[in-house]
């Protein structure tokens, strides 16, 4: 029996410039999208950003998703579950609308291609000193709601589960079928899981890698993944919530597509873009790795028609 070729469905969760996610799913292309937008986005921005797109892509349906809430991890789920029964992806890439592929299909798909049956997802076991003083253990320990993003932590200890490994991650990943596929059973057949990460703190960040992480939970994982995350994401040292947007002066470093020599693997994707702030370096990443071809002919033929 042939082996189909290993190609990635792409979850894409977004909530803002509709413009840049069209852009987004034009140098996906020809990869499934699984679209979700933000259930608190102006129903104008949210037409915008779906009406009249191709039919590789599926619109989720809407959750409010928002800053550090449980949300993000079922649209996250959501998307698992949607392209596991619709397609025969050998990878699920999860990305949010501000990303965007630093590679063409050819080249992603023999990436992945090599490592078929591995997922590459940098997970750190807890407590991990990069998230500060406790490790991140008071993620777990107490009880979080996110309001305004700000957190509001019950300073209560609670019970937490036994049989799970805690980690923790970038939500922004690419996981083998078969490990996408776990996390869903998880969700269906854990609740008392799903009901202590709904008041952990940020659980997208550590709900999935624990999941992976818990040999009873994804038995294999420790020797099926590569732990290289294949973003690049413009750090700069400066503490802030969130990645900084890149601008044309970041092109020389992001079309390296390394973040340090000694990286074996390059980035494949990058974050964070906007319309407003970073047209110019898409249009330079486009050209310099043959993405949304099609799009770029029409382009310039309207710009030369008389």
């Amino acid at each position: 029996m042939a082996i189909s070729p290993a190609a990635p469905a792409c979850i894409v969760l977004a909530h803002e410039d509709p413009q840049h996610v069209r852009r987004l799913v034009e140098a996906l292309d020809p990869f499934p999208v699984f679209l979700h937008c933000d259930a608190r986005t102006p129903e104008s921005v949210f037409r915008a950003m779906t009406d009249g797109l191709p039919a590789r892509v599926r619109v989720l349906p809407r959750i409010r998703t928002g800053w550090a809430k449980w949300e993000n991890v079922e649209a996250e789920v959501s998307g698992y579950r949607a392209a596991l029964a619709e397609t025969d992806a050998s990878h699920v890439a999860v990305l949010t609308g501000s990303d965007y592929p630093l590679a063409n299909a050819a080249e992603i798909s023999g990436l992945l291609g090599a490592h078929r049956e591995d997922s590459f997802v940098a997970v750190h076991e807890l407590p991990w000193a990069e998230w500060g003083r406790d490790g991140g253990m008071g993620r777990m320990r107490f009880r979080h709601w996110a309001w305004r993003k700000h957190m509001l932590r019950l300073p209560i200890p609670r019970r937490v589960p036994r049989d799970v490994v805690f980690a923790g991650g970038s939500q922004m990943k690419v996981l083998a079928r078969h490990h996408a596929a776990a996390v869903v059973d998880v969700v269906d057949t854990r609740p008392d899981l799903v009901r202590f990460w709904q008041r952990s703190w940020i659980a997208d960040e550590t709900f999935v890698p624990s999941v992976l992480s818990t040999p009873g939970l994804t038995p294999g994982f420790a020797d099926e993944h590569v732990p290289h995350a294949l973003w690049f994401i413009g750090w700069d040292g400066t503490a802030m919530k969130s990645p900084p947007w890149l601008r044309t002066p970041d092109a020389g470093q992001l079309l390296e597509r390394r973040t340090t020599s000694d990286v074996e693997l390059p980035h494949v994707f990058a974050r964070k873009f906007s319309t407003d702030r970073s047209s110019d370096l898409l249009d330079i990443v486009d050209g310099a790795f043959g993405l949304r071809e099609g799009a770029r002919a029409t382009a310039a033929a309207a710009v030369v028609a008389p």
